[in-house]
């Protein structure tokens, strides 16, 4: 067996066939997502060419002009050339309002034919490249920021959770955590938002266990911590999600307002949220797009899976997940630096040597993504009413973090999982990760596993159950024809969860493109 660059004396030859089946496996899904849209990569492509705003109900323009269009000539095509086919016409003098006469029903799109094709073809182009560009802009100034200000001293970088459901409740509680240690903060979004197929509009102030995520409190945020960033002389980004039914239009507006990270998995929305899997992945796919462009890291959410499935016996599930994850972001342009990959501490404290086995979990995953910043999560699912166990139990999830070399280490909490957190919780999360980091922060570079030792073992064992696991989902079918990897979720591979190709939310938004199909966002994002 050749030796590997890792801690683990892991087997290239079995690195190298776990890549190639997730390449396998994720191909045939890459290529459904071509094949479809879905109504939030039509509004995000509307959000991009800079509509906004919503009606006196609370019906976002976006919504409202692409459901016009679908209704007048289906969203098989794009709603991008009867749009901008109607604003040649002369229908209305800008987007917002070409909506408002929409949803008045004094506008009628057509598809343009002939001369008129290629002409509105040509301004759809224009107003993609100008929401591009807004894009580039936040990205370039970002880079700036950080050169300017400095970044995070060192990794990992600890990144903390804010969720009050009221933005302006968020910002100081934001900013205090960034004064405390804080790398990362991430605003944690209101209950059901995920399930919505429409974004909020404005600053909100009564989320539930989570505030909206809407473009202006993502603005409100951002702006508050770069106040706190030069006060610190130290760069804190922000997180927040582009998962669920408008996982497209999400990653446009934090584009827009310049979000470092965005939760962004792959099958996320399909196993927890009930999420139709055609959808979940056309969605997912111009998401990553934009967020390559745009620069943010995104967070996948193999910690999950844990929650509901065993952690020793599907260990190899989360494996599995990380490498479908890493294809598909690669596929879509995102770049090693970019992939926050999931894992997490979930083994259950009474298993005999339950800590060497998280030790092994999070080795193996830092060994098949070096240059990855891995997200490392705390332990939940096991915790109880004594706080002093769960306190030690983020304690040693800390020291692993340490042992490893995480890339993104989110705050454990002793009440995780029993209460909501009080904020003296978070006070005494942050003394423990300080405590654990100064004091074993480098631990990583003298700790080596024995050679052929438990560890070792353990991580070896995983790897194959993955690469069988792999090899099982290429082969795997279903009546109708599906994909493997749709056959297999449908199976209840991942996490215990039985989701079907033909059902789920949002399948009424997902329309297979014609041939005539005109979409100028993706044409740039892949094109450039």
């Amino acid at each position: 067996m050749s030796k590997s660059r890792g801690r683990l004396d892991l087997d290239p030859a079995q690195i190298r066939l776990a890549r190639q089946l997730a390449r396998k496996v994720g191909k045939p899904i890459v290529k459904v997502a071509k094949q479809h849209t879905t109504v939030s990569v039509e509004r995000a492509t509307l959000r991009l060419a800079g509509l906004s705003g919503a009606d006196v109900d609370g019906i976002p323009w976006v919504n409202r002009l692409a459901d016009c269009v679908r209704a007048d000539v289906g969203l098989e095509h794009g709603v991008a050339l009867p749009v901008w086919d109607a604003l040649r016409r002369g229908e209305a003098a800008t987007l917002h309002e070409l909506a408002q006469k929409a949803a008045a029903g004094s506008v009628r799109f057509e598809r343009p034919a002939g001369r008129e094709e290629p002409r509105a073809r040509s301004a759809a182009r224009r107003a993609g490249h100008a929401g591009i560009k807004r894009v580039d802009v936040r990205r370039r100034e970002r880079e700036r920021m950080i050169a300017r200000v400095g970044d995070a001293p060192r990794k990992p970088w600890i990144y903390l959770i804010v969720a009050t459901g009221d933005i302006h409740e968020d910002i100081p509680q934001a900013q205090a955590a960034a004064r405390e240690g804080a790398d990362v903060i991430a605003v944690i979004r209101s209950t059901g938002q995920s399930l919505l197929d429409y974004v909020p509009e404005g600053a909100t102030r009564e989320g539930f266990a989570g505030t909206y995520a809407t473009q202006e409190n993502f603005r409100l945020m951002r702006a508050a911590l770069d106040e706190t960033s030069r006060e610190l002389g130290r760069y804190v980004r922000l997180t927040n999600y582009a998962s669920g039914l408008c996982m497209p239009e999400m990653a446009v507006m934090a584009g827009l307002e310049r979000l470092d990270m965005m939760l962004n998995d792959s099958m996320y929305g399909i196993l927890f949220r009930d999420i139709n899997p055609i959808r979940t992945f056309v969605d997912q796919r111009f998401s990553r797009q934009v967020h390559a462009r745009a620069g943010i890291i995104i967070n996948t959410g193999e910690d999950n899976y844990l929650t509901t499935a065993d952690a020793v016996e599907a260990a190899h599930t989360v494996t599995t997940s990380q490498l479908l994850n890493e294809y598909f972001a690669k596929e879509a342009g995102l770049e090693d630096w970019q992939l926050g990959l999931g894992h997490a501490f979930e083994i259950d404290p009474d298993v005999p040597d339950s800590f060497r086995l998280e030790l092994a979990h999070a080795m193996l995953a830092r060994d098949l993504f070096p240059k990855a910043p891995l997200k490392w999560m705390p332990p939940t699912r096991h915790m109880t009413g004594d706080v002093f166990r769960g306190y030690l139990l983020d304690g040693f999830f800390n020291l692993v973090g340490a042992l490893t070399g995480q890339g993104i280490l989110l705050v454990g909490m002793m009440t995780e999982a029993v209460v909501t957190p009080w904020l003296s919780d978070r006070d005494l999360a942050l003394q423990n990760v300080r405590y654990v980091m100064n004091a074993a922060g480098n631990l990583h570079e003298d700790f080596r596993p024995a050679k052929d030792g438990f560890i070792e073992r353990r991580a070896r064992e995983v790897l194959g159950e993955t690469i069988e696991l792999l090899e099982d989902i290429a082969l795997d079918s279903d009546d109708a024809g599906h994909a493997p990897l749709l056959a297999a979720i449908a199976d209840g591979t991942f996490g215990l969860m039985k989701r079907p190709a033909d059902a789920g939310k949002g399948l009424d938004g997902v329309a297979a493109k014609s041939p005539a199909y005109y979409n100028p966002a993706t044409e740039i994002l892949e094109g450039e």
